[in-house]
């Protein structure tokens, strides 16, 4: 398939189909060598050619093969399965410890929630952040992803992530230090 082709998939069915049916078997062998459940793999191979669709209009030739462009959606694809995977664990684990709410549960989520206005401030001064910031940001502060795995998912280098991080976390840090430093009003009795 010729690099015109695969940047028309997008578009068209039946280059669509053609690139399927070319590589959907190493598709389903390189996911079935990532994961152990069957499901799994056929919903994966099927998000990778999802992200075919999406991504085939950005293909660029000079950066490889259609074979090693594919290649590299399915392993961003399957990435993200076991990010998504560990998440789901680890969470199950916290959850899986708890014990059942009280009856004072209502009142101590309302202090909960109080005792999180901050946190509810510093998300809000991150969706202001331009784009590009704000991007990196919330992959690497919020998300939990490292640099690395945020400059793959925004195909951006490690060393533009990290620029960005930096110049995201001074205006952020710009934008919160007064309002988290303001002096509380004291209460007299």
């Amino acid at each position: 398939m010729s690099s015109d082709d695969v940047t028309g998939i997008g578009r068209d069915p039946d280059l669509l189909e053609a690139f399927y049916r070319e590589h959907v078997e190493a598709v389903q062998r390189f996911v079935a060598r990532r994961v152990t459940d069957p499901h799994t793999a056929a919903d994966l191979t099927t998000q990778v050619f999802l992200a075919v669709i999406d991504a085939a209009a950005g293909y660029d030739p000079a950066r490889g093969a259609p074979r090693a462009w594919l290649f590299g959606i399915a392993r961003h694809v399957v990435a993200g399965e076991h990010r998504r995977a560990r998440r789901q664990r680890e969470s199950a684990q916290r959850w899986g410890t708890r014990r059942d709410l009280e009856p004072d549960a209502e009142e101590r989520a309302t202090e909960r929630l109080d005792a999180e206005r901050d946190g509810r401030r510093v998300l809000e001064q991150v969706s202001r952040l331009p784009e590009g910031l704000r991007a990196v940001v919330e992959l690497v502060l919020v998300d939990g992803l490292d640099l690395s795995d945020a400059a793959d998912a925004l195909g951006i280098t490690v060393g533009n992530a990290r620029v960005r991080l930096h110049r995201g976390r001074r205006r952020l840090a710009a934008s919160l230090l007064p309002a988290l430093t303001r002096p509380t009003e004291e209460v007299t009795t």
